[in-house]
C-alpha cells in the first residue's frame, strides 16, 4: 500500500484518511487526495512514504458536502493496516489500456 493508493481511495470514497506519524504528528489525506500534516510549521525532517510504511492504524472519516444538511452524526471508522490495504485494493482498474497496433 502506497501513499498514492491512499490518495486514490480518499478521492474515490470522498473521505478523509488519517494516520499517526512516528513523531507524534498526524497525516490527513483529504477528499481531494492531498496529504497534509496540519501541525507541521517547518520543513519536514521525515519522509511521508516511510512514515506510511510504519503506520498500523488508520481512521476513515466521511466528508460532509457543503450546503447539505447532515442529520446523521459523522462516524470515524478505525481501520487496521490490513483493512486499509484491502480498501485500497478495491479500487477500480485505471483507464483501459490501448493495445499497440499499427494504424493504417
Amino acid at each position: 500500500m502506497t501513499l498514492l493508493d491512499l490518495r486514490k481511495a480518499a478521492i474515490r470514497k470522498q473521505s478523509k484518511i488519517r494516520f499517526a506519524l512516528r513523531n507524534g504528528m498526524e497525516c490527513v489525506i483529504g477528499e481531494d487526495g492531498v496529504a497534509r500534516v496540519p501541525t507541521l510549521n517547518r520543513t519536514p525532517d521525515f519522509n511521508l512514504d516511510q512514515e506510511l510504511e510504519a503506520a498500523q492504524a488508520f481512521t476513515l472519516e466521511p466528508v460532509v458536502v457543503p450546503g447539505q444538511k447532515s442529520t446523521v452524526k459523522i462516524k470515524f471508522t478505525p481501520l487496521s493496516r490490513q483493512e486499509m490495504a484491502s480498501l485500497t485494493q478495491d479500487a477500480p482498474a485505471s483507464a483501459p489500456t490501448h493495445d499497440d497496433h499499427d494504424d493504417e
